[in-house]
């Protein structure tokens, strides 16, 4: 009698779980399709905890001020007001963490790559690539190079 209380008992506990997944795996889709849908919109967007201007966390915020001192334009999307969307993005780029960049159509990286491509120098030229052209490029240029 207890194995026949304790088989339907995990069987009626697995039930709710495939349920949840066949629901998961149907909005996938239109998560993934929204991700698309913002990334062939925009030359730049940010998926961010928080927006532009109102980061809610430090890497975000890194990210934005960086962004901002290139003078690039971005869209910010806010993963803190949709999970769904938040563990999309996750699942889209195979990357664990937010926040996650975009320059044209590329995931570029989170917030580590973006402070290392600022550092060197490969973020001007990323944006350059993209057709963006950075406020910090003219700074960077020797005085012989602008005419």
């Amino acid at each position: 009698m207890l194995t026949i209380v304790r088989t339907t008992a995990l069987t009626a506990t697995r039930r709710p779980a495939l349920v949840c997944t066949a629901i998961r795996c149907f909005s996938s889709a239109d998560t993934t399709k929204k991700i698309e849908k913002l990334i062939d919109e925009n030359k730049v967007v940010v998926f961010m905890k928080g927006v532009h201007g109102a980061p809610r966390c430090g890497f975000s915020n890194a990210v934005s001020m960086v962004l901002a001192m290139h003078g690039v334009d971005f869209k910010s999307v806010d993963v803190l007001s949709d999970e769904e969307l938040r563990q999309g993005i996750k699942d889209y780029t195979n990357w664990p963490t937010i926040p996650q960049v975009f320059i044209d159509k590329q995931f570029v990286g989170g917030c580590d790559i973006i402070l290392q491509m600022h550092q060197n120098g490969q973020l001007i030229e990323t944006l350059k690539k993209a057709g963006i052209k950075s406020a910090l490029e003219s700074a960077n240029e020797k005085p012989e190079e602008k005419s």
